[in-house]
């Protein structure tokens, strides 16, 4: 499914020579199906994603069924992948969720804040303020498990409702995840308003508040067809992390305006482009991809996907 010698790799200055994909299509992209994919579909695409060469997938989310039905079988999947060779972080909203998570052996979590008002209180029905104490001790106690926290942090560049978002407000509360212990920090673009340049500009405000650029991840979705763009420009500032769900799978199911997360193929093949390492069997992610559309019963929004399961057949 790929083209030989396609992409050409010609490089470009100032980029870094590997970028981790943390990929999160088994999580951000199978919590927005309209119905439940089977648990073993999902144990499946985890598996095929991982023998792509993908090293860190976001497996499911620990949070109560009724918030996120899609991924109510949290329980059951996990022990189904645990013994990947790979990075499997877990979301948890809360003490409970923790508890769930370490039960079965979990180690890397995530914890999901919000950069407004507004989107904390439609996603986790508190303020900003009281959604940063609820994660205080989740993090405290997953640091004394002996665990890796991971801190998304939401709207970082724009709101449905409040419009544009203060810088200064991003890196309170990128700071806040930080002081509480978070290893590593996820900036989401929600609805996909972001350029470029705002990228640049929320990275260099970071670096001066204390947030060094090397446990920053970016996490771009494409409404407006920036994506990749904006990953660009995050390569170009020094960010070696990079959120993207594998076929452009997701949305955010509390951000109605929001579209599909950047697609995995798509990132790969720019970085492959650029001759940066990602360890990805593009050939094999495309083919697990199609697989999944397959399941899904639709096609793969991936201009990737498409071009190469175009050319296959």
């Amino acid at each position: 499914m790929t083209v030989q010698g396609l992409p050409m790799t010609v490089p470009a200055p100032d980029l870094p020579a590997r970028v981790r994909i943390h990929e999160v299509g088994a999580r951000d992209g199978l919590q927005n199906e309209k119905t439940a994919v089977p648990t073993a579909v999902k144990a499946e695409f985890i598996r095929r994603l991982a023998e792509a060469g993908l090293t860190t997938i976001e497996a499911t989310s620990f949070v109560h069924p009724e918030w996120v039905p899609q991924l109510a079988d949290a329980e059951d999947l996990f022990p189904q992948v645990a013994e990947l060779p790979v990075a499997l972080p877990v979301l948890v909203p809360n003490q409970r969720g923790l508890d769930r998570a370490l039960a079965l052996g979990a180690r890397r979590v995530a914890v999901f804040a919000s950069a407004t008002e507004s989107f904390a209180k439609a996603n986790l029905n508190r303020t900003l303020d009281e959604s940063l104490a609820v994660f205080e001790p989740v993090v405290r106690r997953a640091k004394d498990e002996g665990g890796h926290v991971r801190g998304y942090v939401s709207m970082c560049f724009g709101d449905p409702w409040e419009g544009a978002v203060p810088l200064h407000q991003v890196v309170r509360v990128c700071r806040a995840l930080r002081d509480m212990g978070c290893d590593e920090l996820s900036l989401g673009d929600t609805i996909g308003v972001a350029t470029p340049g705002h990228v640049l500009e929320l990275l260099s405000l970071l670096g001066e508040e204390g947030v060094p650029t090397n446990v920053v991840g970016v996490h771009f979705h494409d409404t407006y067809g920036q994506a990749l763009a904006n990953t660009l420009a995050a390569l170009q500032h020094g960010v070696t992390t990079v959120d993207a769900s594998a076929g452009g799978l997701g949305g955010c199911p509390y951000a109605k305006s929001a579209t599909g997360n950047l697609a995995t193929e798509d990132l790969v093949w720019m970085l492959q482009g650029l001759g940066i390492d990602t360890g990805v069997d593009l050939g094999r992610l495309v083919a697990t991809s199609v697989w999944m559309a397959e399941q899904l019963g639709r096609p793969s929004p991936s201009r990737t996907v498409r071009a190469l399961s175009h050319k296959e057949q």
